[in-house]
C-alpha cells in the first residue's frame, strides 16, 4: 500500500464537497441472482506473492501503458478496483493511482480525464477523515467520495476502493476491531456491480477500448475482511490473474508457493512479474514455469521516499507494455476459444445419452468453471458473459462439495497425486486405500460388511456384486461341489422393474426391459432374471399415496391407505400389516413359480436400488415392499445385493439406505457421492460369508475381476476426505444433532403447494433430492419425452442448470448444501410451472 496523507485528502473533501453525497442507509445484503460477468472486455486480478512487493505499482504501469498512448482515444477507459483497502486514509492505493496517472499524464503531454472513489469504510476510517456519517448494520459508512479531473475527449481513469478501515492491519483483524465486518457474497456483489456498470457502458460505443483490474490486498493467501482466504474469496469470478512476483533472495520459494495456491483453484495467471534485485530470479523460475507463463523484471524502485516514481515508470514503460500486450492477448485467445468450443464439440464430441440431432449448437452450454455447486457457464449471445448456473443435476448425482469443500479435496488429490501417483493394488497397502477401507467399513457397512472390493465406476462395481453373490448362491447350495458335467444350471437375479444398475453388459441382464435395454441398444440383451413390478410412493395433493400395480388389483384401496407426513412410510409398525402380508405371498409366489417351471434355473441374487429408482425416472418404491423382498431372500439363502451406486452417502438423507429400509445386505456398491464428486471410484461391500465363498488352494477359485486403477490413491483419498466431511458437523452443517442423517432440506409449504399444482402428476422428496412428474399424455411421457423442453429453458435463464428424465424434472443439491438454496430452487421452480402450464 502506498502512503497518502489524511490531511491532502481532507483537503480534497472540502475543495469537492458539492460533489460528494453521503447516504446514511444500510448496506443491503446481497440479491439472490447468480453471479453475471461481462466478458466484453478483458478484467485482470492483480495477485503478489506477499505484501509490499508494488501490486500498485504494477497496476498504475498497466493503467499507463493502456491509457497514455499516441494516438489517445475518448473511447479508451481504464478501471482500477481496490475491494479492500486497510490502513485508510494515509494508505490508498487507488489514489496512488489516481495521482501517478494524473502526473505522467503531465509528464507525456497526452490529456487525461481522471476519478478516484472510495464508496464504503468503517467508522473509525470515516471520523479520521473529520465526516460525520451514520453507521449501517454491518458496521460501514456509506462514504461515497470522489475527486476527479475532467478533460473532455480525453482517455479516462476511474479509481474505486470499495471497502476500507482505518487499521494498517491484515483486513479481518481490521475489520473484527473496528466493527466492521463485511460478508464475502456482499463484497463480490460489488465488484460484480462496478464491473458490470463500467463494462454495459463501454458495450454501447462499439469502439470502445476497456480494461479493467482488480487489484488485492497483501498476498495471495491474506485473509479479506471475513477472514476467508483472497484466493478463496475471489474464486467464484475465477478471473486471470497478474502475479507480482518477489525479485529478493528467498522471493523465487514465494513465488512458486503463491503461483501454485492459485492453480490449485483452478486460476489462470497470464504473467508473473517482479522488481530486480540483481539475483537474477527469473531464470529459475521461466525454468518452473516451462516457459508457458512469461516472467517480466522491472528495473529497481529508487528507495528514496522523496523520489515520485515518474522517471522509473519512464523507464518501465517497455516492460509494462510488453505486459499489457500479454493480457490483451490472453484475453482474446480466451473469448476465441470460448466461442469456438460449442460448435467444436458438435465436431468432435459423442455425448452419452444424448441424440446429436436434437442438440442445437446454440443450445450446447460452454462451462468455463465450477465453483462449489455453481458452474460458470459462457453465453456469447449475451454480449459475451459469464453466469452462474447452480448445477442441479449434482453433475449427474456425484457432486456434493461447497466452495471450500471443493477446494480441500483439490489439495488433497493434489498432495496423493504428487505423493503416490499411481500404484497397482494386488497384494499391495498403501495408506489412502486402507484409510479408505477402513472408514467404508465403519460407516456405510457397519454392522455386516467386512470386505471392500476397489473398482473404477457403479457399473462395474454391480459386475463385481453378481459374481460374489452367485459364487455365494452356488456354494450355499452346493453347486460348487457336482461333477464338472453336472454345473449347467442357469443363475439369474431377482429384481425390480424401472430399476437401472448399469450400462456394462452384464449389469443390464440384470434389469427388466426398458428403453436402455432395447435390440437398437443391446442386441445381446436376454434379461437374466425374475423382474417384479413394484409398488411405489409418491406426493399428490399434499398426502402421501401408495400406487399399486396391476399385479395387486384385487387390494381394496383402504388396505393400502395415504400418509400424511413421509416419515411414517418407513415405520416399522408397517411390518404387521396386512399389506405387509400380502406383499410376501405376492413375492413368495413369484419366486415358487419360477422355480417350479424351471428347474435349472435358479434367482441367484436379489438386487435392488433401495427406496428410490433414479434412472428409471425418479420413482420411490415401497419400503415396505422392498423390506419384505429383502426377508423373503433371507429365507431361501438368496444373497442380498444393494445397489447404493446412486442413493449411498447421503444422497437420501442418510450415509447408507440401509437405515431407511432397517435391513441389512450382502454385498452393497457405492459409488458417486463416494468422492464428494471429485473423481471417479466405486466400492463394492461383502460379508465375511461373501468373501469365504472364494477361499481355496488354488487361484483358480479366487475372484478373477480387477482393472488397471483398482483402489487408485488419488480416489481413495478423496473419498476418505469425502466420507469424513460429510458426516462432521462441523464441517457438514446439515447433519442432525444424532449425526444418523441430514436436517430437510426442501421447503416442506413449498413441496406441498408445488403437489397441488395442475401441471404436476406426482412429487417424491428426500434428502438431497426433490423430483417431480408433470402431467402428461402417453405420446409425451417417458424416457424419451421432449415435454419438458420449455420448462428447462425457463429454468437455466433462472440460473439452474437441469437435464430431465423425459417428463420428469429433479433439483439435486449436495450433502451440505444449505435449505436456503434450495428454498430458492423450489422457488424458481413452482413459479415457471405456472408459466409452463400457460403455454
Amino acid at each position: 500500500m502506498i502512503p497518502v496523507t489524511a490531511t491532502l485528502i481532507r483537503h480534497r473533501l472540502r475543495h469537492l464537497r458539492h460533489r460528494i453525497r453521503f447516504n446514511s442507509t444500510a448496506v443491503s445484503p446481497p440479491p439472490t441472482h447468480s453471479i453475471h460477468l461481462p466478458l466484453n472486455h478483458p478484467t485482470y486480478l492483480i495477485w503478489s506473492a506477499n505484501t509490499s512487493l508494488g501490486k500498485t505499482l504494477v497496476s498504475t504501469g498497466i493503467a499507463a501503458s493502456f491509457l497514455l498512448q499516441q494516438p489517445s482515444s475518448s473511447a479508451t477507459k481504464l478501471l482500477y478496483l481496490k475491494p479492500i483497502q486497510t490502513g485508510f486514509p494515509s494508505d490508498s492505493d487507488s489514489r496512488f493511482v489516481f495521482s501517478k496517472l494524473d502526473s505522467l499524464s503531465l509528464r507525456r503531454q497526452i490529456p487525461l480525464s481522471i476519478s478516484n472513489s472510495v464508496l464504503r469504510s468503517s467508522l473509525p476510517a470515516a471520523e479520521s477523515l473529520g465526516l460525520n456519517v451514520e453507521v449501517s448494520d454491518t458496521g460501514m459508512c456509506n462514504l461515497n467520495f470522489r475527486e476527479e479531473k475532467t478533460v473532455t475527449g480525453a482517455p479516462e481513469l476511474l479509481c474505486k476502493t470499495l471497502y476500507a478501515w482505518e487499521a494498517a492491519i491484515s483486513p479481518h483483524l481490521a475489520a473484527e476491531r473496528e466493527n466492521a465486518t463485511i460478508e464475502d457474497s456482499i463484497v463480490l456483489r460489488m465488484i460484480e456491480k462496478c464491473l458490470k456498470e463500467e463494462m454495459e457502458c463501454g458495450s454501447r460505443s462499439e469502439k470502445s477500448d476497456l480494461l479493467c483490474l482488480v487489484e488485492t490486498a497483501g498476498g495471495v493467501a491474506s485473509p479479506g475482511p471475513s477472514g476467508t482466504l483472497q484466493c478463496d474469496l475471489y474464486r467464484p469470478f475465477r478471473l486471470p490473474g497478474i502475479l507480482v512476483g518477489d525479485g529478493r533472495l528467498g522471493g523465487i520459494s514465494g513465488t512458486i508457493a503463491a503461483y501454485e495456491s492459485l492453480k490449485l483453484r483452478g486460476y489462470d495467471i497470464a504473467a508473473v512479474v517482479f522488481e530486480d534485485h540483481g539475483l537474477v530470479n527469473e531464470v529459475p523460475l521461466t525454468s518452473y514455469l516451462r516457459n508457458k507463463v512469461p516472467v517480466l523484471v522491472l528495473p529497481p524502485v529508487p528507495k528514496d521516499p522523496s523520489d515520485d516514481l515518474i522517471e522509473w515508470f519512464v523507464e518501465s514503460n517497455g516492460v509494462f507494455k510488453a505486459l499489457k500486450e500479454t493480457m490483451v492477448l490472453a484475453y482474446l485467445g480466451r473469448l476465441e476459444r470460448l466461442n469456438s468450443m460449442a460448435k467444436q464439440a458438435g465436431k468432435v464430441f459423442w455425448w452419452p445419452f444424448t441424440q446429436h440431432k436434437l442438440v442445437h449448437e446454440e443450445t450446447v452450454t460452454v462451462i468455463d468453471s465450477r465453483c462449489g455447486e455453481n458452474f460458470s457457464i459462457y453465453k456469447a449471445s449475451d454480449n459475451s458473459s459469464l453466469t452462474q448456473q447452480f448445477d442441479a443435476c449434482a453433475s449427474w448425482w456425484t457432486q456434493g462439495p461447497d466452495p471450500t469443500f471443493q477446494a480441500e479435496l483439490a489439495r488433497e488429490m493434489g498432495y496423493t497425486a504428487a505423493r503416490f501417483g499411481h500404484v497397482m493394488f494386488p497384494e499391495n497397502v498403501y495408506e489412502p486405500a486402507l484409510k479408505c477401507a477402513e472408514l467404508l467399513l465403519d460407516g456405510v457397512g457397519k454392522g455386516w460388511a467386512s470386505r471392500v472390493y476397489f473398482s473404477d465406476n457403479g457399473s462395474t462395481a454391480i459386475e463385481i456384486a453378481l459374481k460374489m453373490a452367485f459364487r455365494k448362491f452356488c456354494v450355499d447350495h452346493d453347486f460348487c461341489e457336482k461333477r464338472e458335467e453336472e454345473k449347467h444350471i442357469v443363475v439369474k437375479v431377482l429384481a425390480l422393474r424401472g430399476s437401472y444398475h448399469g450400462d456394462t453388459l452384464g449389469a443390464m441382464e440384470a434389469q427388466a426391459p426398458s428403453p436402455y435395454t432395447g435390440f437398437l441398444q443391446q442386441p445381446w440383451y436376454t434379461g437374466r432374471g425374475l423382474f417384479l413390478d413394484p409398488p411405489t410412493v409418491f406426493l399428490s395433493n399434499g398426502a402421501w399415496n401408495i400406487f399399486l400395480p396391476e399385479c395387486f388389483s384385487e387390494i381394496a384401496p383402504e388396505e393400502c391407505g395415504t400418509f400424511s407426513i413421509r416419515d411414517e412410510i418407513f415405520d416399522e409398525s408397517r411390518d404387521a400389516t396386512t399389506l405387509a402380508r400380502i406383499y410376501s405371498a405376492y413375492v413368495s409366489e413369484h419366486l415358487q413359480e419360477d422355480s417350479g417351471v424351471r428347474q435349472s434355473a435358479h434367482v441367484g441374487a436379489l438386487i435392488i436400488e433401495p427406496v428410490i429408482h433414479g434412472a428409471g425416472g425418479m420413482h420411490m418404491v415401497d419400503p415396505l415392499f422392498q423390506r419384505v423382498l429383502v426377508n423373503e431372500c433371507r429365507n431361501r439363502k438368496i444373497p442380498v445385493i444393494f445397489d447404493e451406486v446412486f442413493t449411498g452417502f447421503w444422497r437420501l438423507g442418510v450415509e447408507t439406505t440401509a437405515e431407511l429400509l432397517d435391513c441389512k445386505p450382502d454385498i452393497a456398491c457405492f459409488a458417486k457421492l463416494l468422492t464428494g464428486g471429485m473423481v471417479p471410484l466405486a466400492v463394492t461391500l461383502a460379508t465375511d460369508a461373501v468373501f469365504d465363498s472364494f477361499s481355496g488352494d488354488s487361484k483358480l477359485k479366487a475372484l478373477l475381476h480387477g482393472h488397471s486403477y483398482s483402489a487408485h490413491a488419488m480416489g481413495c483419498a478423496t473419498a476418505a476426505k469425502a466420507i469424513q466431511w460429510f458426516k462432521d458437523p462441523e464441517t457438514n452443517h446439515n447433519i442432525t444433532s444424532q449425526g444418523k442423517t441430514l436436517r430437510e432440506l426442501w421447503d416442506d409449504e413449498l413441496v406441498q403447494q408445488i403437489s397441488f399444482h395442475s401441471a404436476v402428476q406426482r412429487v417424491v422428496v428426500l434428502g438431497t433430492l426433490f423430483a417431480l412428474e408433470l402431467k402428461a399424455d402417453a405420446s409425451n411421457s417417458g424416457y424419451a419425452s421432449l415435454y419438458a423442453k420449455s420448462l428447462l429453458e425457463m429454468l437455466r435463464e433462472d440460473g439452474i442448470f437441469t437435464r430431465p428424465l423425459g417428463n420428469v424434472i429433479y433439483l439435486m443439491c449436495g450433502p451440505c448444501t444449505s435449505p436456503e438454496i434450495c428454498r430458492r430452487l423450489l422457488t424458481k421452480l413452482y413459479k415457471r410451472l405456472g408459466e409452463f402450464n400457460r403455454t
